[in-house]
């Protein structure tokens, strides 16, 4: 090959190499210039989701139709009414002690949809009938809208709950569970008193995520003729804390204006109701160390409390083995087991008669315990104040409230679900996996607990009967 030749074979190679090499320099601005406009891209997609997130919490966090009256903060002088309209205006309610006759009335200061109306200066245990709506029309009323004011705090007079756990699905059979409730309350009344003076909820009021709508779904739409004439009082779960909107929606006492210590928090609060002192935990989205403002809280007002007894209501059960462990450190973050080993020695040494709570899917009912605060495996049998089964012969503790003298721990979790699990805790006397609600009756000296099934059985039925002189203080050994 010639010189000649070789230097023509090599004249396009080399060519084709600077060309290249030109366009590389040429492609990098281009690229860099690509890259920066992907970059802008994918920022502002990602401010458009965030944005689109925070929006679809406000939208959650509300609801803009109507909604009917439904009851709060009840004492033996006042009683908040709550309603919402479609459309914003002054509220009124118009109330008196004879359904033909609404001789009084009380408006609100502003103009708003959402309506909150604060009842005052009214007889202790009286029933009173009243209409809501505004100045120029009548939104919500008739003879079927009425509510009872709450006796005087230590008034010895029957109290009746019903009690749901974690009801928050309107399902058909949640449904015929609290008409199996009322259909066993109608055949058992009570002369001269309302047939049910209370509601209360162990949490999870409205699946899946606690929005308002949510709550209008399943609960304020289909128990709208309940919640008219009994005051409910829910409890704040885990599904209820995805949103904001339980807080918002309901009204609770933060200054003891129904009785108890103030607590300055919605979250944690008691009120007196006839003979019995009633306290409300938040164990999800409260600290629940044993300094934390809600255990301190709790200690300061059971030492102050004279009521004849104590029933305690949070979310995370302390003791069980069905849809929930509370063994397990990783279940529910290790709620269940904070509870237990935080707040139950402040609530047994305060003289906790019944505690009820949800979460795990089952109904179980402990026998009469005292200072278990650990490991279903360290249960003693030291433990049990009383192992009898709780219904004849019942759980027996001393008149009073005595520290130390045992308390019963009732998992009412399944009015929705009824789901599986061992249901074998060494402190439960009752544990199924039933769907259903629980009826308390609390009379003199006597309290006694019936879940009845959405079917209409009488699943489980216990009592605690107080008798004797008042017990000296004790002491977990």
């Amino acid at each position: 090959m010639s010189a000649a030749t070789a230097i023509g074979q090599l004249v396009p190679v080399v060519a084709w190499k600077f060309h290249y090499r030109g366009d590389i320099k040429l492609l990098g601005p281009k690229i860099k210039r690509w890259l920066g406009r992907l970059g802008k891209f994918l920022l502002l997609a990602l401010l458009a989701i965030v944005a689109w997130q925070a929006w679809q919490y406000v939208e959650d966090a509300t609801y803009r139709g109507a909604r009917s009256p439904y009851l709060q903060m009840q004492s033996d002088d006042g009683i908040t009414i709550r309603w919402q309209s479609d459309r914003t205006g002054q509220g009124v309610v118009r109330y008196g002690t004879s359904a033909q006759v609404l001789d009084r009335q009380e408006k609100e200061q502003g103009q708003t949809k959402e309506h909150e109306v604060r009842l005052t200066g009214l007889k202790p245990d009286t029933r009173y009938w009243y209409s809501v709506g505004s100045s120029s029309e009548q939104q919500y009323g008739g003879a079927d809208y009425w509510f009872r004011t709450a006796p005087e705090p230590g008034t010895a007079r029957p109290v009746r709950i019903m009690v749901q756990g974690d009801p928050g699905r309107a399902l058909p059979t949640t449904l015929a569970g609290r008409d199996a409730v009322l259909a066993w309350i109608a055949k058992h009344p009570r002369p001269g008193l309302p047939a049910l003076d209370l509601w209360f909820t162990t949490g999870d009021n409205a699946y899946r995520f606690g929005r308002n709508r949510e709550f209008q779904q399943h609960l304020f739409a289909p128990y709208a003729e309940l919640l008219r004439n009994v005051p409910y009082w829910p409890s704040h779960g885990n599904h209820d804390a995805r949103r904001w909107a339980f807080y918002n929606i309901f009204t609770f006492p933060q200054q003891g204006e129904l009785g108890g210590v103030a607590s300055g928090s919605e979250h944690f609060f008691s009120f007196d109701y006839g003979p019995v002192h009633f306290i409300f935990l938040d164990s999800h989205a409260t600290d629940r160390s044993p300094d934390g403002a809600m255990v301190t809280w709790l200690k300061k007002d059971l030492a102050l409390t004279r009521q004849s007894w104590i029933v305690t209501v949070f979310h995370h059960a302390p003791y069980s083995k069905g849809s929930h462990d509370s063994d397990n450190p990783g279940d529910s973050r290790g709620y269940m087991i904070e509870m237990r080993e935080h707040v139950l020695p402040v609530l047994e040494a305060g003289g906790a008669d019944l505690v009820l709570s949800g979460h795990s899917h089952v109904y179980e009912r402990s026998y009469l315990l005292d200072c278990h605060y650990g490991f279903s495996d360290s249960l003693k049998t030291s433990m049990f104040v009383d192992k009898g089964m709780g219904g004849e012969p019942p759980y027996r503790k001393p008149v009073g409230l005595t520290p130390h003298a045992g308390t019963v721990y009732n998992v009412v979790g399944s009015s929705a679900y009824a789901d599986n699990g061992p249901l074998n805790h060494p402190a439960m006397a009752v544990a199924r996996s039933e769907l259903g609600s629980l009826l308390l009756d609390i009379d003199s000296n006597a309290l006694e607990g019936r879940f009845i099934t959405s079917k209409g059985e009488v699943l489980d039925h216990y009592r605690i009967v107080k008798e004797g002189a008042a017990g000296s203080p004790r002491s977990c050994r």
